[in-house]
């Protein structure tokens, strides 16, 4: 349940800087810290640093104060930064890069609990002694010492007006509805193969839009291609906004373990999550309120000794089989999506 709203007076706080540098779907996690930071904490000024390819993912974000971004490299902003002086830091990224960064600024430096070795005896041994905890959570346990709780409303995606699409704005046949298909992925062990996207979208009695970045528009195209007006690729053709405006308004969304994936949970839209080389026990599934779990169903193929290979991915399986998404069973996700 939603908690109200809480006046924290006693700790005079005003400037709080979180550092996630990347990437979408990451960033997009982090949205339940900077919402309950900002109406939790009385006068409380927010400011984010990021680099600047994902500044579009907050740009709208009206919780944050000030949006900080880099190219590649901390001197970049390191004096501006040390000139807001900062009363916290909220590290939620944690890496060599962020260390340095707080030595840089001197200020009282929180950071979220990382997990990597749990993650290498899962990986190396199939030693499980992770948490049964999401990401999200972990995140939020970091502002825990400020008297900041959980609100219990999940992620937020927020899409500028002039980038908000809507059924009348579509092709003819979508205007009914669509279910929609994330196609991409940052790595190919994590990316359903695209014959059996075919063999899927064939056995649907709804039309289809397929969605992803540049990178996936050949894939896109492979897909489309012999099933006829069913099937619309949008991949590379919207920006990112425009791209989280289809997945706000689809009937439902089937997806790799990739950023889009979590703007739809923003969204709380009804979704079907497709796990290849990694798993949901790593704390990165879809996250919404908890009373509106039931919507999301996660297909894997259980019981495979090689799983997960890797806590992120390869660009190809290291056993040559891809059993973790070639052995996902079609008529599983149909019996999913319930049409």
């Amino acid at each position: 349940m939603p908690i109200p709203y809480i006046c924290i007076k006693a700790l005079g706080l005003k400037k709080i800087l979180i550092i996630r540098f990347s990437s979408i779907g990451d960033i997009v996690l982090t949205t339940p810290v900077i919402r309950c930071l900002k109406k939790q904490i009385q006068d409380v000024e927010i400011h984010y640093l990021t680099k600047k390819l994902f500044v579009t993912v907050l740009k709208y974000n009206p919780y944050i104060d000030k949006l900080h971004y880099i190219d590649s490299h901390l001197n970049e902003v390191a004096a501006d930064l040390k000139n807001e002086k900062f009363d916290h830091i909220i590290d939620l990224h944690k890496n060599l890069r962020t260390f340095l960064l707080k030595i840089r600024l001197k200020k009282k430096a929180y950071s979220f609990l990382k997990l990597n070795f749990k993650k290498w005896l899962l990986v190396k041994f199939k030693i499980n002694r992770l948490p049964k905890q999401h990401i999200v959570d972990r995140y939020l346990e970091t502002v825990k010492h400020l008297g900041v709780q959980n609100d219990g409303l999940g992620l937020d995606y927020f899409i500028p007006e002039n980038d908000q699409l809507s059924l009348p704005d579509l092709p003819v046949k979508f205007k009914d509805g669509f279910i929609g298909a994330v196609i991409g992925g940052k790595h190919n062990t994590k990316l359903f193969p695209v014959q059996k996207w075919i063999e899927l979208i064939r056995k649907m009695d709804k039309p289809v839009v397929l969605l992803g970045g540049q990178e996936d528009f050949e894939a896109a195209e492979k897909i489309a291609s012999g099933l006829e007006d069913k099937v619309w690729n949008t991949c590379g053709k919207f920006k990112l906004s425009q791209s989280a405006s289809l997945v706000k308004i689809a009937d439902q969304i089937i997806s790799n373990d990739t950023g889009l994936m979590h703007i739809a949970a923003a969204f709380k839209k009804p979704i079907i999550s497709l796990w290849g080389n990694t798993i949901p026990e790593f704390g990165m599934y879809p996250y919404l309120p908890h009373e509106q779990m039931h919507k999301v169903s996660m297909i894997q193929v259980h019981d495979l000794k090689c799983r997960p290979c890797s806590k992120i991915g390869y660009s190809k399986c290291p056993k040559d089989h891809f059993d973790c998404m070639n052995k996902i069973e079609v008529d599983q996700i149909i019996e999913e999506l319930g049409i």
